[in-house]
């Protein structure tokens, strides 16, 4: 289905818990009460009927997130049955890893094609700092154990901070020389948790392209500008979505935990599709289609999102 700007609209994301078992200092608040509650959560049975009327109106493509989605106990199950969906051609799941080395194999089972892993550094002590509770071994385990298991390519997204990772960039690059992953590299989104960020924090994606001068540039893929080193087996993408924004492209819309879609992740404008069924849930979706803006607020230093919530409350 297109949207009133002729953007087709392939593409669900959908929050299953907004609950995480790190706390990262950009995406939510360390204090514990700010998740919803496991009784106002969605259903396996709403999320599968959601995503049944999503692909009756050319959604194709459904990426679980979190919070952390791994964290939720009928996580494998809500996969396997959003994977059976008539339609649904592809089936990603966003994490942390955390968890990532005893579920790999049963993911993959269930209909997972690829994963996204959160990563935003490669040392131990910067990694605990940032996540507040973490452990990188777990990370890195379970990134070995989803490539046995056949979840490939590896995507990672690193999310760029000034003054914290911006020193890791080329370490992070090396990376796609010699293995098939894909390192994507975010800038920071002045929401929730990071609004209040100093200015310096907020670096561009081409600082990437400054230190890394030798990446040739690829073909894109959805987001991202992709590169890749002339001897790298995988390749390096950029998502500028604060300096070099691609509203005019996106194609995506957002279900909530708690069963709100919203149109654009920087918009306050959500529409609830809880309890609804059938017919009424698919006038819900088109209209949450409809509504889609043209392109969300002007965000940089000082300008932030317009949404409410927290990264992990919506799912990125």
């Amino acid at each position: 289905m297109k949207d009133n700007y002729g953007r087709e609209i392939t593409y669900l994301r959908i929050s299953i818990t907004d609950e995480c078992n790190l706390r990262c200092l950009y995406c939510m608040p360390e204090e514990a009460g700010t998740s919803a509650k496991n009784c106002c959560l969605m259903s396996a049975d709403e999320i599968e009927e959601i995503v049944r009327q999503a692909a009756a109106l050319g959604i194709y493509k459904v990426r679980i997130t979190g919070g952390e989605p791994l964290v939720r106990p009928d996580v494998i199950e809500i996969c396997r049955r959003v994977s059976a969906v008539p339609g649904i051609r592809e089936l990603a799941v966003t994490t942390n890893g955390i968890l990532l080395k005893d579920m790999a194999y049963q993911l993959k089972e269930a209909g997972v094609s690829r994963l996204n892993i959160s990563l935003d550094t490669l040392q131990t002590d910067k990694y605990t700092k940032i996540t507040r509770k973490g452990n990188y071994e777990s990370v890195a385990e379970g990134i070995k154990m989803a490539a046995k298991a056949g979840l490939s390519p590896i995507k990672i997204n690193t999310v760029l901070i000034g003054g914290f990772n911006d020193n890791e960039i080329r370490d992070f690059a090396e990376l796609t020389r010699r293995d098939q992953i894909e390192v994507r590299f975010i800038e920071l989104m002045p929401i929730g948790a990071c609004a209040s960020f100093p200015k310096h924090a907020f670096v561009k994606g081409d600082t990437v392209l400054e230190k890394i001068p030798e990446l040739v540039e690829t073909e894109c893929s959805g987001v991202a500008r992709m590169y890749q080193y002339p001897d790298g087996k995988g390749r390096v993408g950029i998502i500028s979505a604060v300096n070099q924004h691609f509203c005019l492209s996106c194609n995506r819309i957002r279900l909530t935990c708690d069963g709100r879609i919203k149109p654009c992740l920087h918009s306050k404008e959500e529409i609830s599709v809880r309890g609804l069924k059938g017919e009424e849930l698919k006038q819900a979706l088109e209209q949450a289609i409809l509504h889609k803006p043209a392109q969300h607020v002007n965000l940089t230093y000082g300008y932030v999102s317009e949404t409410d919530r927290y990264m992990n409350q919506i799912g990125g």
